[in-house]
């Protein structure tokens, strides 16, 4: 209420904040952290954007954006939790988009593949992750250009597998298994 009080034009939300750790599904789960990244990653944009839907709804133009993931299409096994949780929030903004669409709010998944960015150890000095100003120059025409769901190049090899028939060997791929 207060930030709707403080900005009433307020027209676009975007959910970005994220938490990516290694974990195991296969061992004890640390409850602290995963509730966290649950929290973080699903809960906390679900409950902003309900906070925010019913004024959204009367502004013209306005726009519900989540960062997913590309590991919402194929996970990485070695961050099983965060991968679950791109993969919520990406069934998530599809579901808003079909509920939304007598509006005029305009729902965003905006899905990045790895990046060189601090978001994991070792992601900005990876040769395989995307080069941050790539990533943004690819993003920006892609939102330029209306698209609802954002995906650069780099992500439609993972979020296409399961069309092509492929996943379980792009499963295999990403995760090292042979």
């Amino acid at each position: 209420a207060r930030l709707v009080k403080d900005y009433p034009d307020l027209n676009v939300l975007i959910n970005n904040a994220g938490i990516m750790l290694f974990d195991s599904a296969s061992g004890r789960q640390d409850d602290a952290r995963m509730l966290d990244t649950i929290n973080t990653n699903l809960t906390g944009p679900i409950r902003l954007t309900s906070a925010l839907i019913e004024h959204l709804k009367t502004r013209p133009d306005a726009v519900v954006a989540y960062t997913t993931s590309v590991l919402g299409f194929v996970p990485l096994a070695f961050t099983a939790v965060y991968s679950a949780t791109k993969a919520a929030i990406h069934s998530w903004s599809q579901s808003l988009r079909a509920q939304l669409r007598d509006t005029a709010i305009k729902v965003i998944d905006w899905a990045p593949p790895a990046v060189a960015t601090d978001l994991m150890p070792g992601h900005a000095e990876n040769p395989n992750s995307m080069p941050l100003a790539d990533f943004i120059s690819e993003s920006v025409a892609l939102f330029d250009a209306g698209h609802d769901d954002v995906q650069v190049e780099r992500v439609k090899y993972l979020s296409g597998a399961e069309r092509r028939g492929d996943y379980d060997s792009v499963f295999a791929a990403l995760n090292g298994a042979h």
